[in-house]
């Protein structure tokens, strides 16, 4: 049995978490409530509590990455006293906090004053003494801050009296400022006393057309979000002055460690990095990083890791089988009228993205083109510089400020974008194909002998903001258009997942695994997140598609002759698929849910309707349909059906893909309310009350010797007895001798990996999958796990179980999971690891 493990102690800080919980922090669920909740998190087994972001955000925010003021923890969550009280609250139960860090933006909230420091840049322009806070263009708008703000022309407002000089701003409403309904923005110092027109004229903003917005805007901004300001956290100061109060609290031993929000938004990621490990001596930090395919984390990056989206891809598609893909995708291929390639449609995607929703940031890139290359067709370079973000396959590439320093890496980030130059070359004519190797070289920071004389600082950093570019292009592109698109099997539609690739091999998962033990044996695992498309038991549910695909096709035509009353003729067959996958995967759900649900996937889809031009005609014919789907009694049951027809296959998902994110390498993460099944959908579905009452109850009885009495109690069993047993022996999951090794079984239907240290495996964990095939077939595992010779017991049933050396298949897996469909074994006090176990007894 080959092993792999941890060659050297891990570098990534003094503390290393064995497991964390994430909680939602907001006005309805406070520090205090969180702390209210310690007593249950150190019975569930984690040792840390993982809040998202605590600092101020804008009024009512519910997830928080809309910071208006780093100098204050959110006083709607209970400030900074509240903010103490759950860190000692936390440390009188023995654990410990990790917070959420969002470094690229702030909000431009309504009012502007909420923000001090946008609000003076706004005031002052570019002589604020925070102007060097924001990535503003300001020569793209003749020294000014666009602000995107009116509903209408600029005239027009004025003419309807909907601007007005009035007494507002920070904090008691005692200066003159300009208002626009609730908008609240400062004056000029001089300019009280002008005529209005004259004296907006006179800002060192200009206001507009929200709709121009999508195209002069003249500010980094999160994504295609006008309201996320980018902030320039590689100016030391900048990275100072927001982080100061994060770092005081971890200096004063308030907090362990950070997960970083969005790096690939900044402009070093890398420097970022460095800065954070510098300030706080290594603490453990994870990083959003999404991973497109095989690519890895930069290994220069100073960190422990992602925050778990690699390892969520794997694990789910353990579960999902290969075989059905084809039949899959010719279902899809009857319902919407072709064959849908997925690649086709996000590069069309993409494509759109390119052209609309980042026009903006095109256009910011172009007015560097042209600095550089003055004299060249300034319209293909455009469609150069279009081609070339639709063609980058993954968030960003690293070269540049803060690029790898070793040869090696730099060669295999300079591949990315000669790969992407290749697939750029094939979109756009011949007559561009000059241009495309023009921007490439530019991109990579290449010589252009081309380049105009004193364009150096504009072609450094065009290599920084193409990278910065690409990250939204592939989000909007593929995460919040494709994704939206193509209905083939939607639990693969996945942040940073690949609906293409259907299923993953144990031999692949098992590789996998190894290779983050060895490279980062401290990364964050995860498989729910407050970003996820949906929850990790709706996926498990909608896996079990890819084994019945002709059964659930059969099922399908019935539920569209009972749903055809309700189908309006415009309702295209995408959108359907969907939304019955959707209702499939979590059902039981209201109709409230799925509306809310549909409403944002056919906005987010952009073909039929959207966030800013919403067809009201096409989006009641979903509406109609959902409310079929959700109140009509025979759909209701037809529904009902399939989901007690698949009970079995979605239980061992459930539990199977639970146990194995918890017990492979990396630092577990159990989102807000997953240890009980948990089937939300999209945000902000996903940020719903959780009932830690019933939680804490169920553990009680579990805790006390009673059976579990449903799948929430066996999920809650597995998540605890899994996390506990990190808890207590840290050194076979993290440690520096830790070790990760596959184990035979001889039925593919069943996976088994060991974790350990330097003495061998001390923990072996057996799953079923792909069981609805066996189900099929009529029978349950017939196979054998070869464990590794000795004493075991099950820590989920409390049976014994005996391994002998040298007997071919030891241990019958029917015996084995005859009660649930996975084990966590643990090896029996005072068993000889190394020597001959006799007897017959091999269950």
């Amino acid at each position: 049995m080959s092993q792999a493990r941890t060659e050297e102690a891990p570098a990534q800080g003094p503390v290393v978490p064995t497991g964390t919980y994430r909680l939602q922090i907001q006005p309805a669920f406070t520090f205090d409530e969180a702390a209210e909740q310690a007593r249950y998190l150190v019975d569930l087994g984690v040792s840390h509590a993982y809040l998202s972001p605590v600092l101020q955000p804008a009024p009512g925010s519910t997830h928080g990455y809309d910071v208006v003021d780093h100098e204050r923890f959110n006083e709607e969550a209970g400030g900074s006293a509240g903010f103490e009280r759950l860190s000692r609250t936390l440390s009188s139960h023995g654990l410990r906090l990790v917070v959420d860090v969002v470094p690229n933006h702030m909000t431009t909230p309504t009012p502007a004053w909420l923000n001090r420091q946008w609000w003076d840049l706004l005031r002052r322009g570019r002589e604020s003494e925070f102007a060097h806070w924001f990535d503003v263009d300001w020569d793209a708008e003749d020294g000014h801050v666009l602000m995107p703000v009116l509903g209408g022309p600029l005239d027009a407002a004025i003419a309807a009296g909907e601007l007005e000089v009035s007494r507002g701003g920070r904090p008691a409403g005692d200066e003159a400022v300009l208002r626009y309904f609730d908008h609240e923005l400062p004056l000029r110092p001089g300019t009280e006393g002008l005529d209005l027109p004259d004296l907006v004229a006179a800002q060192h903003y200009r206001l507009c057309d929200w709709r121009e917005g999508a195209t002069r805007l003249n500010y980094r901004r999160f994504f295609d979000v006008t309201s996320l300001v980018a902030v320039k956290v590689e100016d030391k100061s900048v990275f100072e002055a927001t982080h100061r109060l994060l770092l005081e609290a971890f200096r004063a031993n308030l907090l362990d460690g950070f997960r970083i929000d969005h790096p690939d938004g900044l402009a070093d990621p890398a420097g970022y990095l460095a800065d954070l490990a510098d300030a706080t001596d290594g603490a453990w930090v994870v990083v959003e990083k999404i991973l497109e395919g095989h690519e890895e984390l930069p290994r220069y990056w100073r960190c422990a890791g992602t925050t778990g989206y690699d390892t969520l891809q794997r694990v789910g598609g353990v579960f999902v089988d290969p075989r059905g893909e084809e039949p899959l995708t010719e279902l899809l291929a009857r319902l919407v009228g072709r064959r849908e390639d997925v690649t086709d449609l996000a590069l069309e995607a993409k494509q759109q993205v390119v052209e609309s929703v980042q026009a903006a940031e095109v256009n910011r890139l172009m007015r560097l083109v042209a600095r550089v290359l003055p004299g060249h067709d300034q319209g293909s370079l455009r469609r150069a510089v279009g081609a070339l973000l639709v063609a980058m396959d993954r968030y960003r590439a690293y070269l540049g400020p803060g690029g790898p320093e070793d040869e090696r890496e730099e060669r295999e980030q300079e591949q990315v974008l000669a790969d992407a130059q290749a697939r750029a070359l094939r979109l756009v004519p011949e007559a561009d194909h000059l241009s495309v190797h023009l921007v490439t070289e530019l991109a990579r920071g290449g010589r252009l002998p081309e380049a105009s004389a004193d364009s150096g600082d504009a072609r450094l950093e065009f290599v920084v903001r193409f990278q910065q570019t690409c990250g939204p292009v592939m989000a909007k592109g593929i995460e919040d258009t494709t994704f939206y698109r193509y209905a083939r099997l939607i639990s693969l539609n996945e942040v940073g997942g690949d609906p293409a690739e259907v299923g993953t091999a144990p031999d692949e998962l098992h590789h996998f695994a190894a290779r983050q033990l060895a490279a980062w044996p401290a990364t964050m695992t995860t498989l729910s997140t407050h970003d996820t498309k949906r929850s990790e038991d709706v996926r498990a549910r909608l896996a079990v598609l890819s084994e019945l695909p002709e059964q659930w096709s059969s099922w399908l035509a019935q539920g569209r002759d009972l749903t055809a009353p309700h189908r309006g003729a415009g309702l295209d067959a995408s959108t359907e698929y969907l939304l019955w996958q959707t209702a499939v995967g979590a059902w039981p759900l209201d109709e409230e849910r799925l509306q809310a649900y549909a409403t944002k996937a056919v906005r987010e889809a952009k073909r039929h309707t959207s966030w800013t031009d919403p067809d009201e005609s096409y989006e009641g014919q979903v509406a109609t349909f959902v409310r079929a789907l959700t109140t009509d009694p025979a759909v209701r049951a037809h529904l009902q059906a399939w989901a007690e027809r698949t009970q079995r296959a979605w239980r061992a998902n459930v539990l199977g893909q639970k146990l194995l994110q918890l017990l492979m390498p990396g630092v577990p993460d159990v989102y807000q309310g997953t240890e009980l099944v948990d089937l939300s959908l999209v945000d902000p579905d996903n940020r719903r009350a959780v009932d830690y009452d019933a939680r804490r109850r169920r553990l009680a009885r579990l805790d006390d010797g009673n059976l579990p009495a449903d799948l929430d109690d066996e999920k809650l069993l597995v998540t605890s007895r899994a996390l506990r047993l990190r808890r207590e022996h840290p050194q076979w999951f993290t440690g520096a001798g830790a070790i990760y090794s596959a184990v035979a079984t001889s039925d593919e239907h069943a996976l088994a990996f060991a974790r350990g240290d330097e003495d061998g495996p001390q923990v072996v964990a057996v799953l079923t999958r792909l069981s609805e095939d066996l189900a099929v077939q009529g029978g349950w595992l017939e196979g054998f796990v070869e464990l590794p010779p000795g004493h075991w017991q099950d820590l989920l049933t409390g049976r014994a179980v005996v391994a002998a050396q040298g007997r071919p298949g030891n241990v019958r897996l029917s015996d084995l999971l005859a009660d649930l469909p996975v084990a966590l074994l643990l090896r029996g006090d005072g068993s000889p690891r190394d020597e001959e176990t006799g007897g017959d007894d091999n269950t």
